[in-house]
């Protein structure tokens, strides 16, 4: 009988090994119930099923129904707590539960037996995920949004990012309000440097867009300036300068100039000239007397045929006489 209780004993694991599989035991039970595991719910809108991703820890979720209202829609779930508290992470793709204002993301109420709770978020453009501590002893989650079932235009995203990372500021930043638009357009007109430094740094706008005006007011703008520079370069008469003969600023000796005319200087007494601001005697210098050849030639001329003349009376008197004493003999 001893020998038969040895050989049982022998068999049995002794208290080492009963504490190793023992811990074994707890050290496995810790790291399952470290490890969430995703699962999925289906939920019926308005007769289309729906299915979502959750994770849940020390919560389970019993039931969830969907209402929608006229101006919002929301998921009403039933929980049970296990535990002194609880933590759900629910996925919602776009296209099924979402919540938007004026064409922006728009925050989900999230509420807990009446109160607000306390969530965290998650964005991306395909979903929103909430991440919800739930208080132990609570049984009803309601979480509400704007809109089930949207369709994702994805082309109309895609044009309203590039819109987002293309918007330009208008007017331009080199725009100075304080400065007349005609000043820009005119040296956009008329400065070929201006123009070239416009289109290297602004290349994106129009030139009457950076100004915020439109294009017929830019045209409009453009026609008055060539305008005024077509009329600025049309050629003038030029007046040809008339020489003028200049006055006579000097006179003779004895005379001075006077209201532009020379006239005798009666500075100085009679017979006196001023000279180096004196007056003194004026020199007389005897002029010879000049003999005129003229009036001798005209008084010999009138002698000459006087002399002719008489000469010539008295040859006829004495022929006269000669005949007549010629016929008394």
């Amino acid at each position: 009988m001893r020998q038969f209780q040895s050989e049982r004993l022998r068999h049995l694991p002794n208290g080492n090994s009963l504490l190793k599989i023992s811990l074994g035991l707890i050290f496995f039970t810790i790291i399952s119930s470290a490890f969430v595991y995703a699962e999925t719910m289906s939920v019926d809108v308005d007769g289309t099923p729906y299915d979502f991703e959750y994770t849940a820890k020390q919560v389970e979720i019993t039931s969830v129904t969907a209402e929608t209202l006229s101006d919002s829609a929301e998921l009403l779930f039933g929980i049970n707590v296990i535990g002194d508290s609880g933590e759900l992470n629910i996925i919602f793709e776009r296209t099924f539960f979402d919540s938007i204002y004026d064409g922006e993301d728009d925050p989900f109420f999230v509420i807990v037996d009446g109160l607000e709770a306390d969530f965290s978020e998650t964005t991306t453009a395909q979903s929103r995920t909430l991440n919800i501590k739930i208080p132990a002893g609570s049984e009803d989650l309601e979480i509400i949004g704007t809109v089930f079932g949207q369709t994702l235009d994805e082309s109309s995203d895609d044009e309203s990012m590039v819109d987002e990372t293309t918007e330009k500021q208008i007017p331009a930043s080199f725009v100075d309000s304080s400065k007349d638009t005609k000043y820009y357009v005119e040296r956009y007109v008329t400065e070929p440097s201006y123009k070239k430094w416009f289109e290297d740094n602004y290349s994106d706008y129009t030139f009457h867009e950076a100004l915020d005006i439109s294009k017929s007011e830019l045209d409009k703008l453009i026609a008055e300036i060539e305008e005024e520079q077509s009329e600025s370069t049309v050629e003038t008469p030029v007046e040809t300068p008339v020489d003028t003969p200049k006055e006579t600023t000097e006179c003779g000796e004895g005379t001075i100039l006077k209201d532009g005319v020379c006239v005798l200087d009666e500075r100085c007494g009679s017979g006196t000239v001023l000279k180096d601001g004196m007056c003194v005697v004026e020199p007389k210098t005897s002029v010879p007397k000049e003999t005129s050849f003229k009036g001798l030639g005209k008084e010999l001329g009138y002698g000459v045929m006087a002399a002719f003349i008489i000469t010539g009376a008295v040859a006829i008197i004495l022929a006269l006489m000669s005949k007549a004493s010629k016929s008394s003999d």
